[in-house]
């Protein structure tokens, strides 16, 4: 149950606190940039980056006749901007990378509640259970193995076997990752703090690789540095993409079964702001969940599409067929517990 009143303002207040704490960790020198300032436009802020979004926004300029100014930055920042802006802001809808930065915003009630008709387009399990956010592309965690040093019967069933000693020093992951740090948040939620910390001390003491980014990871499975690494499924599709085909890497996909925390499916998803809710957002939101905006995603970004009658990148099994492990996306805003029980063990 939500508490109203002072009690929620309050809440409202730690919830900013969090996020900005997580932002002096996590998120600094993202490089936000200023919307144009124009009373003809949508304002948007989004999580997600330029290159890959401004593309599909133009998009939806042309089909609806909207003008959209963005302000693009890390999620999480524009979470914690939001939060200070309060009824304040500019922005009429948050684009954000990750289901955790809406649910920050959704418990702080600055988001309006989206027609059923939207939320209907999505599976629950990738929207919020309040109506107020909705997801628009699928991430699925994976984990990525060279397939010229590993056989595919021998693959670990689960990610906590990871810990085990056939693969010390085996193993590559990317910690400042905010796919990362929502997979061992998912971890916490499912799993529970004492054995997220457990599996993260076993880890540690396995001596995995760090790199700077999930490409990177990709790279060094598929050059043989490391065997296995842990990753978002459509980094490989994008090393295809340079390697011209899938068929050229020797780095492919592992879905973990039996909805293990390493098989969380997280998506990145539109919120739009407590008052903003006019017939440009609406237009928006719908068009994020068009045929055209879906096949954007499975083509252009290799993400799961999220409504029915849109075929994901081929190869990739079907997102209903991933064991994808029971948890209210939502309840990814606790990123700054996260970041906190990381640097406890020594994993940043």
């Amino acid at each position: 149950m939500r508490i109203r009143g002072t009690a929620g303002k309050a809440s409202r207040a730690s919830k900013a606190a969090l996020v900005l704490t997580l932002l002096a960790t996590s998120a600094c020198g993202s490089g936000a940039s200023d919307p144009a300032s124009s009373d003809e436009s949508l304002v948007v802020y989004s999580g997600r980056n330029e290159k890959l979004i401004k593309p599909l926004l133009d998009m939806f300029t042309a089909a609806s006749g909207v003008q959209v100014s963005v302000k693009y930055g890390g999620s999480a920042e524009l979470a914690a901007q939001l939060l200070e802006e309060g009824d304040k802001t500019p922005a009429a809808v948050f684009l954000s990378q990750d289901a955790g930065a809406l649910g920050a915003l959704q418990d702080a009630s600055l988001l309006d509640a989206l027609p059923q008709t939207e939320l209907d387009k999505v599976d629950a399990d990738f929207r919020s259970a309040t109506g107020s956010w909705v997801g628009v592309s699928g991430r699925a965690r994976v984990l990525v193995y060279n397939s010229k040093q590993v056989q595919e019967a021998a693959l670990p069933k689960s990610v906590f076997d990871l810990t085990g000693p056939a693969y010390k020093g085996k193993v590559g992951y990317a910690p400042t990752n905010a796919s990362f740090q929502s997979f061992v948040t998912g971890m916490r939620v499912t799993e529970g703090e004492a054995k997220t910390k457990q599996f993260l001390t076993a880890l540690k003491a396995n001596e995995p690789k760090t790199y700077d980014g999930n490409a990177l990871v990709v790279d060094a499975v598929d050059k043989g540095e490391v065997s296995f690494g842990l990753v978002n499924h459509y980094y490989v599709y994008e090393k295809a993409e340079e390697a011209g085909g899938i068929d050229k890497l020797s780095v492919k996909n592992h879905f973990f079964p039996n909805g293990d925390p390493g098989a969380l499916v997280n998506v990145s998803g539109v919120g739009v702001l407590k008052g903003k809710g006019d017939e440009r957002s609406a237009k928006l939101v719908s068009y994020l969940l068009s045929t055209a905006a879906q096949t954007y995603f499975a083509e252009k970004t290799h993400e799961y599409p999220l409504i029915a009658g849109v075929a994901a990148e081929a190869g990739l099994p079907p997102l209903a067929s991933i064991e994808n492990p029971a948890i209210d996306l939502s309840q990814l805003d606790s990123l700054g517990a996260t970041l906190k029980l990381l640097d406890e063990v020594g994993l940043t």
